[in-house]
């Protein structure tokens, strides 16, 4: 299982599953911020039992700025399949007030997929609201939860 948060802030791209969505305020992070991408490596990694994303690529070291964080899921799968894993399926749900997540999921799997060597009818994203309470209906923040299968290649 993998969790993430970033706080949101206006000016900044937000960038969700691997692709840009249109939105008033963007993800804050080292990287491009990537929440979602940044929940499913660290559920591929603790399947694997190989850490977590902080530990492989800390936000300490300015080798990672701005880096995109499909790259970072690239390397979690190189890392897991030298470990002689294979991703199963995925699991997903975020949570943010808004933009409305529906209508890009499609786009995120058919990013998503290739990445993991999987095929898209194998990943679940889902999107709910905190129902305008806390940080997320606030608009101040937005997590995402990924819960991976991997099985011995």
């Amino acid at each position: 299982m993998g969790f993430d948060v970033h706080q949101l802030e206006e000016g900044r791209d937000f960038w969700l599953g691997g692709i840009k969505l249109p939105a008033e305020k963007g993800a804050v992070g080292h990287s491009d911020a990537d929440v979602l991408v940044h929940a499913i490596c660290d559920a591929l990694l603790g399947a694997a039992n190989l850490g977590d994303i902080g530990h492989h690529f800390p936000n300490t070291d300015p080798k990672w700025k701005g880096m995109k964080s499909t790259f970072f899921l690239q390397e979690v799968v190189r890392m897991i399949t030298e470990k002689g894993w294979q991703v199963e399926n995925l699991d997903c749900s975020l949570c943010l007030e808004k933009p409305k997540i529906n209508p890009h999921i499609p786009a995120m799997k058919q990013v998503l997929a290739p990445l993991m060597g999987i095929s898209d009818d194998v990943i679940s994203i889902k999107a709910t609201t905190n129902e305008r309470m806390g940080y997320v209906g606030r608009g101040e923040g937005v997590n995402a939860y990924a819960v991976a299968l991997i099985s011995k290649a």
